[in-house]
């Protein structure tokens, strides 16, 4: 048997294919970007269609950098976008409206309706999640009741739903399969994180008809086979799990206490805590980490709407900069008598605030500030904001000598500036792996491990290398005064205040 193993990797962005061969290593990809939509400010569509062309297309793509035929791989996995869903006509295929995306905050007075009628508590007890408009509950409730006709076309068994990995599993598969993995699942908010099942009285609260929604299975199971019409082969695919779920494997953060943070978009620091349901009190999420052998994980974590995203807007809306790689050299220049301070709230704040109505502002300005300032500002606001996570999960589960690692990947890792800005807020080693593409890997170790042409998970653990540990250098006054000034400016910024 073949050990190639594909992974496709359908983010928020673009959507990237990657071969990696029997040593668990890249050898070919490819990489497509698609459109994004902002009907109305907040919102945040997909074209589901353009995502299908580009997995197809970049599937294609790596196949042919990697010289092989899609015969010999031994499985593919997908990991996604979480909480983005999907509704598209059982018969047709066709999708009935864009993909709304997880960034999208068009269903916050759904939210707010639901915390004053006193159903949190419910939701947060099941799912371990807070009504938030992040999660895919309501943004399927908003298109059922939105759409003309979706509501009598779902109850009468016309529609299906799901986030991206259920639609695509279905049109890779020509509608032979409708599935999920426990992952993805626990990001809908209508999910029970402790029964594993699909939450009736949630769903009765949003009427949501569980028809709509897909079969649940393992991380590593069988996921159906891939239409031998579109490569050429029948492939299988063994692996699924969301984007942070999925780098959290890659990270081989297997035992509890071990902690990652992905730094793309957004930016989304997960603690693993075994088999521990943690229940926070310090409004981080509880959820499950992985599924395997039918036996669940569990995490902490701490989602930030906005981290590589600030970059993209210093070089798409302010036009400071060139491209993003420039960023942390334009950071060091900044001059450092000024403490500018950018609070990233162009979609609201994740946690541990969870304020949707929040929007970005900044602060400190003065008249020599300049791109390097606001360069500094953008790149700090990532440090601070993981400070803010690990802050809150220190709070709510505290292991050992409370000291922690913190094992690093996504495309802002690569800025060495960054990564020491980082370890210097957290006052904490942060470590930078050897293979950046830990998202990717972790989805093509679940379909390689299930059908049995890759190591275990202990084995997997011990195949993960590190690049470089940056240590804190910053002193602890400058710690605690720049500490204190971002947690000044986010008072000032939140809604609520």
């Amino acid at each position: 048997m073949s050990n190639f193993i594909l992974a496709i990797d359908q983010g928020t962005t673009s959507t990237r294919s990657i071969v990696f061969d029997g040593a668990m290593k890249p050898v070919g990809s490819s990489q497509k970007e698609f459109s994004q939509h902002y009907p109305a400010s907040g919102w945040v569509e997909h074209d589901p269609d353009e995502i299908w062309e580009t997995v197809l297309s970049s599937i294609r793509g790596a196949l042919h950098h990697a010289k092989i035929e899609a015969r010999q791989l031994a499985g593919i996995g997908i990991t996604n976008q979480r909480e983005t869903v999907v509704i598209w006509d059982k018969a047709t295929g066709k999708p009935i409206h864009n993909a709304i995306v997880w960034q999208d905050r068009r269903t916050a007075p759904l939210c707010h309706r639901l915390k004053e009628e006193g159903f949190e508590p419910s939701f947060t007890a099941r799912t371990g999640l807070l009504l938030d408009p992040y999660f895919s509950g309501t943004k399927i409730a908003w298109l059922l009741d939105n759409v003309e006709g979706a509501r009598r076309r779902a109850e009468n068994g016309e529609l299906l739903a799901g986030t991206i990995d259920t639609f695509l599993i279905w049109r890779l598969t020509k509608g032979k399969a409708h599935a999920t993995d426990a992952t993805n699942a626990s990001r809908t908010l209508v999910y029970n994180i402790e029964t594993n099942a699909w939450d009736a009285e949630l769903l009765k609260i949003l009427d949501i008809p569980a028809a709509l929604l897909p079969e649940v299975k393992d991380c590593a199971d069988d996921f159906g086979t891939i239409d031998e019409k579109l490569f050429g082969a029948a492939i299988r695919i063994l692996g699924v799990a969301g984007d942070q779920h999925a780098a959290t494997i890659g990270q081989a953060c297997f035992e509890p206490g071990m902690m990652k943070s992905t730094y793309g978009t957004g930016c989304f620091a997960v603690l693993n805590t075994g088999r521990d349901l943690v229940r926070s009190k310090n409004r981080l999420l509880s959820t499950i980490a992985y599924r395997l052998d039918g036996r669940t994980t569990y995490a902490l974590e701490g989602s930030i709407f906005i981290a590589g995203a600030a970059v993209q807007w210093l070089r798409d809306g302010a036009k400071m900069i060139a491209k993003a790689a420039d960023s942390g050299e334009l950071a060091a220049r900044a001059d450092p008598a000024q403490e500018v301070y950018l609070v990233p709230a162009f979609v609201g704040l994740g946690a541990p605030h969870w304020d949707a109505e929040a929007r970005g502002a900044i602060f400190g300005l003065t008249r020599n500030s300049g791109p390097a300032e606001f360069a500094r500002a953008a790149l700090e606001s990532v440090a601070y904001q993981t400070r803010d996570l690990l802050d809150a999960m220190k709070k709510d589960w505290r292991t050992g000598n409370g000291k922690t690692v913190l094992r690093v990947d996504g495309g802002m890792v690569a800025s060495d500036w960054t990564m020491q800005r980082l370890a210097d807020i957290l006052d904490a080693p942060v470590d930078r792996p050897t293979v950046l593409e830990t998202t990717a890997l972790g989805a093509a170790w679940l379909a390689g491990s299930r059908a049995g042409v890759w190591p275990d998970a202990a084995a997997f653990a011990k195949s993960w290398a590190l690049d470089r540990r940056f240590e804190p250098e910053m002193d602890e006054p400058t710690r605690s005064r720049k500490l204190a000034g971002w947690r000044d400016a986010v008072r000032r910024t939140l809604s609520t205040t």
